[in-house]
């Protein structure tokens, strides 16, 4: 076969497979236009895509990735541990935190113990001063042997004040090293990384042996159960769009289906229609994002085979006290 005669067949396939990508294309738009024709008044409908909810996974502190557990694609389970950073200098830290401790108890027992020691001072004082009292009123002693005894009495009180600061002093020690371990505790905790939910794992962003920044990106979760599509209605359909009414949702990879939904947000603000959607009237521009919301508990009941990207259509029911078409009844997987 000469080369002329294969890149002419080559041609032949490339336009074949374009002229069948093609008509797929218009079978779709066919379909979907042929049901949009039966719909009444009471259903709107706009093309998206289903997005879930995602969560990044970060470090709180710098440090070096000792491990990754877990791979893209990846069902985790809430609290499974994801990744864990090095710990060894916080340990080292913690160690050095909870010897100072030690020395803040011992510090409080030496400051009780001078308390004590000065209680015992004052009291002597105190009582020698009541003595000399009683002399001064017999006349057995001078004035000056009893202000001696005064000045004694007040300077162990004073000291006595002195040492019961010291053991304040020695509490507050003692309460910022409790704090300095329990912060390094909770460091400790947090650099072994772990799934808020139960999820899917989107993207992998760091491999062991990589050292991280704080808020270093480590993983991408998919919250499964919080799946929805954004469609865009013009003004004259959105405004009649309330949260929480009813939805359907028809995805083109399982058209057999139709899906359980509701309305969870509608966008306050209109918009320039966006370039990858579709609309049904080329002189619609201004367009309010609504979103369509997947049945939860579908969800966690077939949550191995929720995707995201997958295109669709979506229907909402703008009069609650009307039925859904035949069409738009809900038929789910088993």
């Amino acid at each position: 076969m000469t080369i002329k005669s294969t890149l002419k067949s080559l041609g032949t396939i490339v336009v074949l497979v374009l002229m069948s990508g093609s008509g797929w294309y218009l079978w779709q738009t066919q379909k979907s236009e042929k049901l949009s024709d039966q719909l009444p008044e009471s259903v709107v409908y706009g093309n998206g895509r289903i997005e879930a909810t995602e969560y990044d996974i970060a470090t709180k502190l710098p440090g070096r990735l000792v491990d990754v557990l877990v791979q893209e694609g990846d069902m985790v389970a809430k609290n499974q541990t994801l990744a864990v950073i090095d710990t060894d200098d916080l340990k080292a830290q913690l160690r050095e935190a909870k010897a100072g401790l030690r020395v803040a108890n011992e510090s409080r027992k030496y400051a009780l113990a001078i308390v004590e020691q000065y209680e015992s001072q004052l009291t002597l004082a105190q009582t020698e001063l009541r003595r000399s009292l009683q002399l001064l009123k017999q006349g057995s002693i001078p004035q000056e042997t009893v202000d001696k005894k005064r000045t004694v009495a007040t300077s162990a009180k004073a000291t006595l004040k002195a040492s019961n600061v010291k053991v304040i002093q020695s509490d507050a020690g003692i309460e910022a090293a409790q704090a300095r371990i329990q912060r390094l505790q909770s460091n400790i905790a947090d650099s072994t990384l772990k799934a808020p939910i139960n999820a899917r794992v989107l993207y992998r962003l760091a491999e062991p042996g990589e050292v991280l920044g704080s808020g270093g990106k480590v993983f991408s979760l998919l919250d499964l159960t919080d799946v929805y599509m954004s469609i865009y209605l013009p003004t004259s359909e959105a405004g009649k769009v309330t949260i929480g009414s009813e939805a359907r949702i028809i995805l083109d990879a399982i058209p057999q289906y139709t899906l359980p939904a509701k309305v969870t947000f509608v966008s306050a603000q209109a918009q320039f229609t966006p370039k990858s959607v579709e609309t049904r009237d080329e002189r619609d521009k201004l367009m309010f994002r609504v979103k369509v919301k997947l049945d939860p508990q579908l969800l966690k009941d077939h949550i191995e085979q929720v995707k995201t990207g997958v295109p669709g259509l979506a229907y909402v029911l703008l009069a609650p006290e009307k039925e859904w078409p035949a069409l738009l009844q809900v038929r789910v997987p088993e």
